[in-house]
């Protein structure tokens, strides 16, 4: 009886150590379709955001062979309903469990559509090297064949491979590793929803196995960021759409709204027509700074091209996405609203 309580001490000691020695993973939940539940496991219909964090955790057992999980529950939306005030928070948290060591990696669960978005937003106001990945899914949790649990599975592996610190926000989705910045989701439906256009994917995660083939040149992990409180409020940036024969009426409510920035989401090279020329006149002289990207998917908007953006009063956003124009534009007006520091700002980021 002696030798097997000895025996039994030791099992637990030894489990007891290869727990403290595993990688430890913060899980922060913010709802979506990973989290949705439908009426039918064979009909497209679900609410997102119903199941809570420890069950979704749960439907992965055999991670607890590979990390300590932990999992908190920030908010319970889909992700059309994400909100800056939820982007806080997630900062705010994220930052926090670093400075205090409580982790060695997170990873967030989230809505796909908007994730591009938090993704990069979060890669701006991050300032450690640790890991932060985020993933989600195009099938709800109730669904035949749900993607979730492979795609969290795979998000916490690239967590905890040495080689992701550094590297910034990543998204890992359906077995592809993307970086903040150039990630997009590409199909409204299909499981393999994202993908970088300019880029590709930096990485793969597959059957456990983390590898890499790619880096971002630009700057991640920012040694000054923006220090964000709950009380902290963001500069209010919209976007406008082009379109032929569009009229201006958009753009001169938003100057009546007195916004702070605008992004033009233009044709081709960030180009826009000639009522639009005259709005965006209008809005520079009332102080909106304007960014013109472009609602083209791939390319960059060039700088004095068929636009002469000195004379304009206007700024390109280089490769990035109308969307994330407005997300680096928000957090770069909280610093200055001098155009040049600002187009240094949109190729540095």
């Amino acid at each position: 009886m002696k030798k097997l309580l000895t025996i039994l001490t030791l099992l637990i000691l030894t489990a007891q150590v290869q727990a403290q020695s595993l990688p430890r993973v913060i899980i922060l939940a913010t709802g979506g379709t990973i989290a949705g539940a439908g009426a039918a496991a064979d009909r497209a219909g679900y609410t997102a955001g119903k199941i809570p964090i420890d069950d979704l955790i749960g439907g992965i057992p055999s991670v607890k062979k590979i990390a300590t999980i932990t999992g908190e529950q920030v908010a319970s939306v889909g992700s059309q309903d994400m909100t800056i005030d939820i982007w806080k928070k997630l900062a705010i948290r994220a930052n926090e469990i670093f400075a205090k060591n409580e982790a060695d990696a997170i990873v967030v669960t989230h809505g796909t559509d908007t994730q591009e978005e938090t993704a990069y937003f979060l890669d701006l106001v991050i300032p450690s090297d640790k890991p932060v990945v985020l993933t989600g899914s195009m099938r709800p949790a109730t669904a035949i064949s749900a993607d979730g649990p492979k795609n969290l599975y795979d998000a916490i592996t690239v967590a905890i491979n040495p080689a992701t610190k550094g590297r910034g926000v990543l998204v890992s989705f359906n077995e592809g590793i993307y970086d903040a910045r150039e990630v997009m989701k590409l199909s409204t439906t299909k499981t393999n929803a994202f993908g970088s256009p300019n880029t590709g994917p930096v990485g793969q995660a597959y059957d456990g196995r983390v590898e890499y083939y790619s880096s971002s040149d630009r700057e991640v992990n920012p040694k000054k960021p923006i220090v964000l409180t709950t009380d902290t409020k963001l500069p209010r940036v919209d976007i406008v759409y082009m379109y032929a024969d569009a009229p201006a009426d958009q753009i001169d409510m938003l100057i009546g709204k007195k916004v702070d920035g605008i992004v033009i989401a233009g044709v081709g090279n960030g180009n826009f027509n000639k009522a639009y020329m005259e709005g965006v006149k209008r809005a520079v002289k009332a102080g909106i700074t304007v960014c013109r990207a472009s609602r083209t998917p791939s390319g960059r908007v060039v700088l004095h091209d068929e636009i002469n953006d000195d004379e304009l009063g206007t700024i390109v956003s280089d490769d990035l996405t109308p969307q994330k124009a407005r997300v680096l534009l928000m957090l770069a007006l909280t610093r200055t609203k001098d155009k040049k520091q600002l187009q240094d700002i949109f190729f540095k980021y």
